[in-house]
């Protein structure tokens, strides 16, 4: 998708705010109830935030630096859902359009993008190039909603919807290492700022496992004490464990003999061989701890990625790597200014993408990025073999 054409790009934008209205089912206002969680926005603040950044980018911004910017179709919408102005505590306070008003003004944002892009040259990265942003942004907000629908007990939005256990449990790969151009080329298409611009890197002679550490494998971890093991935790990991107490990750549980896990409402088995989920950072560096392993840095996930066929990723989980979201050298933000330049040094990069990832998302430059202690994604880890 980040060469998308125009004709393509329409496509994704109607498929996508499809996606958006599936993951919205059932959490329209005052039928459920979704936790004050500092990871989590209000299900219709979502939905207005989405089309109030479509409507500002494709629609609002003038091209020309310091023109005036024209006002939203929708009185107010700035007050309510420019993320740069309205903090995330202050969101479940406001006091929002009524939902028919909000479908409206949504379907009509959607139908006047789609009016200026036909305008468009078909292949044109700068003219798509807020369109295909919007696009992208509002992707992973439908990633968002899946986590505020689970949050929120609500059913799955897609039926057997989970991440797929893989086929064969690899061996480790042993990769030579040698320099990799770390990030994007304008030649890419769309680029995020942060991923601005590859420079080349070197990467040691590594060994990385060939597909996520699996929940068998960290329910190892966890029979053998590890959540008990001070030994095994970083300062912030033992703080974190003794906040909230945990002895596993989040939505698991003990139900009997077995393991279970809660899933959309439900509490299904733990499939061993999935990919362990909901895990965060600290979780993930105490399990390497434990077993005599690290955490790739990022440059060696991108490296694996790029030669490994068999290196399995992109449908399963995200994966935290050990390196802080930092700004590659020569960083400028892009006009969306408050994509990547508040969060880094507090983050974490995270690489791949989940079941739940929209696929037009999905691509190994990608950067995504969680505070370490974030534990509520469908975030796992892959390990590497210490050096």
């Amino acid at each position: 998708m980040r060469r998308a054409g125009r004709d393509e790009l329409a496509e994704a934008l109607v498929e996508t705010r499809d996606s958006t209205w599936r993951m919205l089912d059932g959490l329209e206002p005052g039928r459920r109830a979704v936790p004050a969680l500092a990871t989590i926005n209000p299900p219709m603040w979502e939905l207005g935030h989405v089309v109030w950044f479509q409507e500002y980018w494709c629609l609002r911004r003038p091209e020309a630096d310091g023109a005036r910017i024209a006002p939203s179709s929708l009185p107010h919408a700035d007050r309510w859902f420019d993320s740069s102005r309205v903090s995330h505590g202050d969101r479940p306070g406001l006091e929002l359009p009524p939902l028919d008003v909000l479908r409206d003004w949504a379907a009509g944002v959607l139908d006047a993008t789609l009016a200026r892009l036909r305008g468009l040259p078909e292949r044109d990265d700068v003219a798509l190039y807020r369109h295909r942003l919007a696009l992208f942004h509002e992707q992973f907000h439908v990633e968002a909603l899946a986590l505020a629908r689970r949050a929120c007990d609500a059913p799955c939005p897609v039926p057997g919807w989970r991440p797929p256990a893989p086929a064969v449990l690899e061996p480790d790969a042993s990769l030579p290492g040698g320099s990799l151009l770390l990030g994007s080329v304008p030649d890419d298409g769309f680029v995020f700022d942060n991923e601005k611009w590859a420079h080349p890197v070197r990467v040691e002679p590594f060994e990385i496992s060939l597909q996520p550490v699996t929940n068998a494998e960290f329910l190892q971890f966890v029979a053998d004490g590890g959540y008990r093991r001070e030994s095994l935790w970083s300062v912030e990991g033992r703080a974190r464990r003794a906040a909230d107490g945990r002895e596993a990750p989040d939505g698991w549980r003990r139900h009997g003999a077995r393991w279970q896990l809660r899933w959309f409402g439900d509490w299904i088995p733990l499939e061993p061989y999935a990919p362990a989920m909901h895990v965060d950072a600290h979780e993930a560096e105490a399990y390497c701890a434990w077993a005599g392993r690290r955490l790739p840095t990022e440059a060696e996930w991108e490296y694996a990625a790029a030669t490994r066929d068999d290196f399995e990723w992109g449908d399963v989980v995200w994966e935290w790597t050990a390196s802080t979201f930092e700004p590659y050298p020569g960083f400028s933000p892009d006009p969306y200014r408050d994509y990547s330049l508040p969060w880094f040094g507090t983050h974490r990069v995270v690489r791949g993408g989940s079941f739940a990832t929209p696929r037009g998302l999905i691509d190994p430059k990608l950067r995504n990025f969680m505070r370490s202690d974030r534990g509520d994604g469908f975030v796992g880890f892959r390990t590497c073999a210490l050096r």
